[in-house]
């Protein structure tokens, strides 16, 4: 078994020697080195910048700049109270659970309760958070809101 590991080799074709550049005009890649003549592309450390546009003022410094994104914002996914009406009563309503029944697509985001709509079923929910109207709709028919981490 090891003398045919010894013997191994890729096969014909599948492996090219690197273009060695500025090697004589014998190689075909002698001296302009495949650049061609004068220019800027021509020249050591040629080329441009990424966005570069030929001198013309670029694109991002042209365009208005406006606002301010927040990068420590906590994103929420609503949920409205109607749709809570598909568990049964008394069933204890988490991110998992509203995963599990399709209304959230993952169980790694952050899920607020909104108060629209009417809630007729006595349910524990358990999310990240919720509106005050949702709360007061959630205990007024008999079920509580805590706070999940």
């Amino acid at each position: 078994m090891s003398d045919i590991l010894s013997r191994l080799s890729p096969p014909e074709g599948s492996r090219q020697s690197r273009k060695r550049l500025g090697r004589g005009p014998g190689s075909g890649l002698g001296k302009t080195s495949g650049k061609g003549h004068k220019g800027q592309r021509a020249r050591s450390g040629g080329g441009n910048a990424r966005g570069f546009e030929g001198g013309q003022m670029p694109i991002q410094r042209r365009l208005p700049k406006r606002g301010f994104k927040n990068p420590f914002r906590t994103a929420y996914v609503p949920v409205n109270l109607d749709r809570l009406d598909v568990f049964d009563d008394g069933a204890t309503v988490d991110v998992a659970a509203l995963v599990a029944c399709g209304i959230v697509k993952s169980a790694q985001e952050n899920v607020k309760i909104l108060g629209n709509g009417e809630l007729k079923k006595k349910l524990t929910v358990k999310t990240q958070a919720a509106s005050k109207s949702a709360v007061e709709k959630i205990e007024k028919a008999g079920g509580t809101f805590e706070k999940a981490e």
